[in-house]
């Protein structure tokens, strides 16, 4: 089986693009924005040249499914960016404390803002906030939460929303939905992996097998006790032999045509693996 990398990914769908000249144009509303990052990728899942779109805007990076995450990776990414100047927050969107977290940080960020309109006597300012992340990252949940019902739609996969809309929540914040963007090129294999091991590319866009042997090879380098006891593989410092692997995986979870590996379905399982939770506590970015 084939394990070269295609690292030349042309991905940006006229939604994403269509998007970012309107995000331009509502510059002048906005008072702060959160950027949605993945906290199992931090560095694979930012957008790239962010500050093309956000300017000088103060900004939350909120690292969304720490649940999911490896929590030591967690704690150092979040330094690493703090060191960097940024307002990091790491969360689980299904946890309420997280939820109030980011609110009231928020509402901590607005306070000079708030506190020069109290000055001129001028009522508290209803915080403008641009949503802004790749696809996946956990856009349309932060923002049901926020707002309290379902107003946009989720999944589990890339490309859901479409249009920018203000939606207002009860925390006087009102929000910008925008559509998950990517950069236009991906030319780094590393993170073009990383981007479609999670879900935030869709997965045809790579070769699926590519995504499924880059997984073995992070679970093994880096989370060896999770690949023996999810997949039965004893861990390796020699180079892998994946059609071992892959055999074995398949005829674990019958994956077998005769003879033949399904190779295609033993990848797929390995990424759904990942998407549905049942492998956890990874995080593939792993060297700062």
């Amino acid at each position: 089986m084939n394990k070269e990398y295609n690292t030349n990914i042309n991905w940006y769908p006229g939604h994403m693009e269509k998007a970012k000249k309107m995000m331009l144009k509502e510059y002048k509303n906005i008072d702060l924005v959160y950027e949605l990052v993945d906290a199992r990728i931090p560095r694979s899942s930012k957008i790239k040249n962010i500050y093309d779109i956000i300017g000088n805007k103060p900004k939350i990076l909120i690292m969304t499914k720490k649940d999911l995450a490896d929590p030591i990776l967690v704690e150092k990414w979040i330094l690493y960016y703090q060191n960097l100047g940024t307002k990091v927050i790491a969360v689980d969107l299904n946890n309420n404390e997280d939820i109030k977290r980011i609110i009231d940080l928020t509402h901590e960020m607005m306070m000079e803002i708030q506190q020069k309109r109290l000055e001129k006597g001028l009522k508290e300012k209803v915080a403008q906030v641009l949503v802004v992340g790749i696809p996946n990252v956990g856009k349309s949940t932060l923002i049901n939460r926020l707002v309290g019902k379902n107003v946009v739609s989720t999944g589990n996969k890339p490309g859901i929303t479409k249009n920018l809309t203000w939606l207002k929540t009860s925390h006087n914040i009102l929000l910008l939905d925008t559509p998950g963007i990517l950069w236009p090129k991906i030319e780094d294999k590393e993170v073009a992996c990383n981007l479609a091991a999670f879900s935030a590319i869709k997965t045809e866009i790579l070769d699926v097998n590519e995504v499924g042997c880059h997984i073995l090879n992070k679970l093994n380098r880096y989370y060896p006790s999770i690949l023996q006891a999810r997949y039965g593989l004893m861990p390796t410092n020699m180079d892998i032999n994946y059609e071992e692997w892959y055999g074995l995986i398949a005829k674990n979870i019958g994956a077998m045509r005769g003879n033949e590996v399904d190779f295609e379905r033993v990848s797929n399982r390995l990424i759904n693996d990942i998407k549905d939770g049942y492998v956890k506590g990874v995080s593939f970015d792993n060297e700062f």
